[in-house]
Order: C-alpha cells, then structure tokens, then sequence
C-alpha cells in the first residue's frame, strides 16, 4: 500500500462518525429509525411473550401445589436420626476436671430444650391419649387445620430433662445424650406397635480384615423416657404449615458408667416394624453414629 492509500487518523475517525450517524442517509449505525423501530418492536414482542409463557407456566404449576401438604413427595423408607449435642464431627469429648470442654454442651441442651418446657407445652399442645396415632384427617375438601399437636414435656426426660441436674450429668462422667427421629410427612413408625431407641458399640475397622466394636467400654444405659420409646400419639406428622406447634419427641440417653480416658464408638439405632436400618449407603437412615470420649485425668 502507497502513502497515498493510507488513512490517516481523521480519516478513521471520520468513518467512525459517518457509522454513528450518517447525514446523508440519516441512519444510526447503519439503520434508519424505521428499521430500528421494527427490531424493538419485535424484541418487545417476543419477549412479552416469553414473560407471559413462563408466568402462566408458573400459575399453572402452582395450581398443582398444596399450602400444607407436599403434591409430590419423594418419601424416605427410613427416616434419619441425629443427636443434640452434636458437632460437624459428631464427636463430644470433654474433661471433667475443665468445665469450659462442656459448658458448651450443657448451653445447647438448655436451649434446645426450652421450647419443650411443662408450661409452653401446655399453652401450646394438647394431652393426647397415649399408645394410639393421634390421627386427624381432612374431612372431603373441609380443612382440618391448623392440627392440633401432643405435649410433650421436658419431664418425661426425667434425669436427663436438666431440671434435677442442670449439668445433664456432664459435671460427674454421666453425659445425657439427646436422640431425634427426622420428620416425615405422613409417617407412621411402628406399625402400631411404638418405636423404641437401642444403643451399643459401633463396629469399626482396625485392620485389612479386622473389626472392634466398643460395648465393653460403654457400661449400662439409661433410657427417658423409659425403654427409650417414641410414643405412636405423636405420630403422624402433617407438616409445619398445618401443625405448626408440633413438637418433636425425643429420647433422651443416660451412660451410667463409660470407660474413661478412651475414644467410644456409639451407634444408636431405631428399632421398629416399618424401618430398616441396615441401608449402607445411608449412615443416617433410622441410625445415628458418634464419638464418645471422657478425660478424668
């Protein structure tokens, strides 16, 4: 290319002005105003379209939905289980003689079970008759909410309630362990017959072909309420929107005499006619696995 050929910056800038807006033809950038009128109008159309599309999609799906019970709910076989207190690790270690290792503890017992207390339960819950489904069913398209909800009171927790001891047993080797069975929609555990909670040793690997499991370490247990049952008059459960004062009960575990100084491996499992628990894909399913460990020195 010559030197004549070249462009000089004017030039370049010229052609940038002339693209921006051309007086000649009056276009902006390479379009008249008719032109582009029509390409927004088309946009504007299309994607009011495509907002209408997606809102009545939307209005339609919510039309399937039910306020206080799920249309569609991918039901677990085995409800899960899990602990208060508990940690990420699931592990609860502490020593005696140091009351900072478990004052921790002991705060989220307390908090955990404010809500359970004798005097909120009975503002809030009913007394149920125990032993039975507390069943209430709608009546045709009549709604039967909000459902009523069984008292269940701290109590019934006896030693482990923080009312006799209000170290739940931390203070002197004796810790209260806390045991939930994860809600489920329409559940009724036991086929009648009432859940119970059994806890021992959990088995674990120390070798290639190896297995331990600690039950000699963990002495006798006390069960609150007693046997470690999950009264059926708390049962179903219909969810928080249509029973919103349920309460969740609870067993509470009481180790009377661990090893001390040493890692115990627990597994605390629900026993009942309707669930299984030998799910090894699931850790959690109707089980619930921890770390015990206690230092008097």
């Amino acid at each position: 290319m010559s030197n004549k050929d070249k462009k000089t910056c004017g030039d370049v800038l010229d052609e940038w002005k002339e693209f921006f807006w051309n007086p000649r033809t009056r276009e902006f950038m390479g379009r008249t105003g008719s032109s582009w009128a029509l390409i927004l109008l088309f946009y504007l159309v299309f994607y009011c379209f495509l907002t209408g599309l997606f809102a009545l999609t939307m209005w339609v799906m919510l039309q399937t939905l039910d306020d206080y019970k799920p249309t569609y709910q991918d039901r677990l076989a085995t409800p899960g289980m899990m602990i208060r207190p508990r940690s990420k690790t699931l592990e609860i270690t502490y020593s005696m003689s140091n009351t900072e290792t478990w004052d921790g503890y002991v705060n989220t017992l307390n908090e955990f079970l404010l809500p359970y207390n004798d005097s909120l339960q009975a503002a809030n819950n009913e007394f149920c008759t125990p032993g039975k489904y507390f069943t209430q069913d709608d009546n045709s398209d009549v709604r039967n909410n909000p459902k009523r909800s069984c008292q269940f009171n701290r109590t019934l927790l006896e030693d482990c309630s923080g009312l006799e001891d209000q170290y739940y047993g931390y203070r002197n080797g004796q810790p209260c362990v806390l045991i939930k069975l994860n809600r489920v929609i329409g559940m009724k555990p036991g086929d009648g017959e009432a859940p119970f909670v059994t806890c021992t040793g959990k088995k674990y690997k120390v070798g290639k072909d190896t297995w331990k499991e600690d039950s000699d370490k963990i002495g006798p247990i006390a069960y609150f309420p007693p046997n470690g049952t999950f009264n059926l008059m708390y049962y179903p459960y219909y969810g928080k929107h249509a029973q919103v004062n349920y309460s969740q009960p609870l067993v509470a575990v009481k180790f009377l005499n661990l090893t001390m100084n040493t890692d115990i491996n627990i597994e605390c499992r629900i026993m009942a006619r309707n669930i299984k628990v030998d799910n090894d894909r699931d850790k959690f399913a109707g089980r619930v696995s921890f770390l015990l460990r206690i230092d008097n020195i």
